[in-house]
């Protein structure tokens, strides 16, 4: 029997869940869209959420507000994404680097990124120099300003990103791209600024989504991003990796169940709620939700 105080608890724990939901559909539909065009697995992509989000810091310090840091991170986000690719990532794989190999370039990415930003900024934590707003009542839940603005963010961007890939001259090459680049070459499609604009695009969501993440939370340092990167992969892998419409349904699976479980269980469990349940779909599908991952499917620089 569930009391009045157990039902209220969980009804919080699902607004929560849609916070969290919608932060993870904002990353991970971002990574899975960096995976599906070149097949890199981009553990560098937590620590560049936070990097972003350090940049959405300053932006707060000016007292330009939420949104000014959303634009300023999500720039920042799209810029350095499409550099790591070109100048790191690219240059590796025309060299013949594989797949496993690529893993360790990006580990390698990871932790430099950390370190560096543990360098610049230290061990301290930070809060984004804004407020969260009044509360709002929708239905049974109550979410401030900023929890709203995360949601409407998310909706915009799951929206983009489908009419982005369905409805586009340039979505039709980034899907061609992803399912097989060389046959796009040989068609007449410019693989390489279509995987350029890939990496912007995501790299935006990406900044966006290290932002989003720190405005509902307390603080944030130098290894939040590189935290979330799980509950990221988890999203990603359950929905089917390289598939953007996988991952916003596993965005929402994760974030709801990893918030429910919270409550019910203990916040310490959270993340071994989302490995269970992955493994558990992983068991019953292990393509994952959506579609098979190619297993022939090797990196692609260009």
């Amino acid at each position: 029997m569930i009391t009045a105080a157990g039902g209220s608890v969980i009804v919080a724990s699902l607004g929560f869940g849609v916070i969290t939901a919608s932060i993870l559909a904002i990353a991970a539909v971002g990574f899975t869209l960096q995976f599906g065009a070149t097949n890199i697995f981009n553990l560098a992509y937590g620590d560049t959420m936070t990097a972003a989000a350090f940049i959405g810091y300053l932006v707060t310090l000016a007292h330009l507000g939420l949104w000014a840091a959303l634009l300023a991170g999500g720039a920042f986000g799209a810029i350095f994404s499409a550099l790591l690719n070109r100048l790191i990532y690219a240059p590796f794989i025309r060299r013949g680097t594989r797949l496993f190999g690529m893993i360790i370039v990006s580990i390698a990415v990871s932790l430099l990124m950390s370190n560096g930003m543990q360098a610049i900024w230290g061990a301290n934590f930070y809060s984004l120099n804004v407020s969260q707003g009044a509360p709002h009542k929708l239905g049974p839940f109550i979410f401030t300003t900023i929890q709203i603005v995360i949601i409407g963010l998310a909706v915009a961007a799951m929206l983009g990103v489908h009419l982005l890939l369905r409805h586009t001259k340039l979505g039709r090459a980034m899907r061609a791209t992803a399912n097989d680049a060389a046959l796009a070459r040989t068609c007449g499609i410019r693989t390489d600024l279509v995987i350029d604009v890939v990496w912007l695009v995501s790299g935006f969501l990406c900044g966006i989504g290290g932002v989003a993440l720190v405005a509902n939370i307390t603080s944030f340092d130098f290894g939040t991003g590189g935290q979330f990167i799980i509950l990221i992969l988890t999203a990603a892998v359950l929905g089917g990796v390289g598939q953007p419409y996988g991952a916003m349904v596993g965005a929402l699976v994760i974030g709801l169940a990893s918030e429910m479980s919270a409550a019910i269980i203990s916040p310490d469990y959270k993340e071994l709620v989302a490995f269970v349940l992955l493994v558990v779909v992983l068991l019953i599908r292990p393509q994952g939700i959506f579609s098979e991952i190619e297993a022939q499917k090797e990196v692609v620089a260009a």
